[in-house]
């Protein structure tokens, strides 16, 4: 009887450390529904009470959310993040706008001195988005744009962990950035980001960081 829950505990730990590097190296996406118990019971060579539990303890991990009658669904890529997350959330706005400055400046200021070709082709198009869809008064396309480029620079500085700290935050901040700008969208002064983003293009690390704080600055003042 030991040995057998001694074998299961052994297989239950290589489930869980199988599907966490599979959500850590991006196989499945932030927010996607991953596989089903049958599926991955089947894709793993194991039963379904061994995934079940592999998967109960990355949702308790903060990894994954079991959504009843929906599925089971990827809300983090590390427990690092998980944490951060849920600290985010019992924080107050302005607390995590300060957070949000250090890492959106630290994160221009490494995409400036990292960013490949790829990079740069992303920023051009995402920075295109952004200002289309503030030209055509869509708020939600706009936020979604925003943050995606914002994202994106975080991604360029090619630090893997300050881009999943940004996307984290940048999620929680969602509410935040949807209520400030609500059906105000071409009322108030529009925050461009154009020159922070060439000078990351550009490769001047100082230039890109000044230009990213005094975009916060504005955004912050307004």
């Amino acid at each position: 009887m030991a040995l057998q829950s001694t074998r299961k505990s052994a297989l239950v730990d290589q489930v869980i450390e199988q599907l966490r590097r599979q959500i850590s190296d991006g196989e499945w996406d932030l927010g996607s529904r991953i596989p089903t118990e049958s599926e991955l019971a089947e894709l793993l060579g194991v039963g379904r009470n061994t995934i079940r539990e592999g998967v109960r303890a990355l949702a308790h991990a903060g990894l994954l959310e079991i959504r009843q009658g929906a599925g089971t669904f990827v809300v983090g890529r590390s427990e690092v993040t998980a944490a951060v997350r849920r600290r985010i959330a019992a924080s107050t706005a302005a607390d995590t706008m300060e957070v949000r400055r250090g890492l959106e400046i630290e994160a221009a200021r490494l995409a400036a001195a990292r960013r490949d070709d790829a990079d740069i082709k992303k920023l051009r198009i995402l920075l295109a988005e952004r200002e289309a869809t503030f030209e055509v008064r869509d708020a939600e396309a706009f936020i979604d744009a925003d943050l995606a480029l914002h994202q994106a620079v975080a991604e360029a500085s090619h630090n893997r962990l300050l881009h999943e700290l940004y996307v984290d935050l940048s999620d929680s901040l969602r509410e935040i950035v949807k209520a400030g700008v609500g059906d105000r969208l071409g009322e108030d002064p529009h925050i461009d980001h154009t020159r922070a983003v060439e000078a990351i293009i550009a490769g001047d690390p100082e230039l890109a960081a000044a230009e990213t704080a005094a975009y916060l600055r504005e955004l912050i003042e307004d």
